[in-house]
């Protein structure tokens, strides 16, 4: 069920920013006038004040341009009631299905769909929190050569949506876990550079979701 709204919720933001970007288009070749009144608006005050745009007979760029961007409007709105819906059944599912992976900082509904869904299309692979950390392509692999040593890359196969859930995680705790923060610093000062840094935290945080999701995965199995 999660996979299935996924999809759908997926195609809806992408068609939403595809609207959003066609409307910003159209400002730039509109009239003076209207383009003036309206470049300044952010996406959402955009959408609104065209959504309630009255175009009137068709027989001047102006008009032209007010039934296109409301148009553009409404059919932004809809997408928007639409992600809304989704979004309201996504957090019930995820919660019923994994309510301990839901609790962890920085999960939020999308990011536990994304690591919920890898986690069902492979479950046998579960079989320590390494082969999750393969599958999430966070598993770490040797990169010294030379004199360099104790230099370590990411294994870059896997899934790339329950890579990026990750690495969402770990960003949004770089910026209001004090935690996450406080190893950052203590690192930093030990001389690991940033990108080595997020490389451990990605890794922490798999081992974390792993063991909210070896239930599912158990339960995947058993079904």
């Amino acid at each position: 069920m999660i996979r299935a709204l996924r999809v759908a919720r997926r195609s809806a933001v992408k068609m939403r920013t595809q609207i959003a970007n066609q409307m910003h288009s159209l400002l730039i070749i509109a009239p003076a006038d209207l383009r003036e009144r309206l470049r300044t608006l952010s996406v959402n005050q955009l959408v609104d004040t065209a959504g309630g745009m009255r175009a009137g007979a068709v027989t001047t760029p102006i008009a032209a341009t007010k039934l296109a961007l409301k148009g553009l409007a409404l059919r932004h709105q809809l997408l928007s009631s639409e992600i809304a819906v989704l979004d309201v059944e996504l957090t019930r599912l995820t919660n019923d299905v994994a309510p301990a992976l839901c609790g962890l900082t920085g999960v939020g509904t999308d990011v536990a769909g994304a690591l919920l869904v890898a986690v069902g299309d492979n479950p046998a692979r579960l079989r320590s929190e390494g082969s999750f950390a393969n599958l999430c392509s966070v598993a770490p692999l040797s990169a010294s050569s030379g004199k360099t040593s104790n230099r370590h890359r990411l294994n870059r196969g896997g899934d790339r949506l329950a890579y990026g859930a990750l690495w969402r995680i770990v960003m949004t705790r770089l910026r209001c876990h004090q935690p996450t923060q406080e190893y950052m610093a203590r690192r930093t000062a030990q001389g690991m550079s940033k990108r080595e840094i997020v490389r451990c935290l990605k890794r922490y945080v798999a081992r974390a979701v792993y063991h909210c999701l070896v239930p599912v995965g158990e339960l995947a199995v058993a079904a």
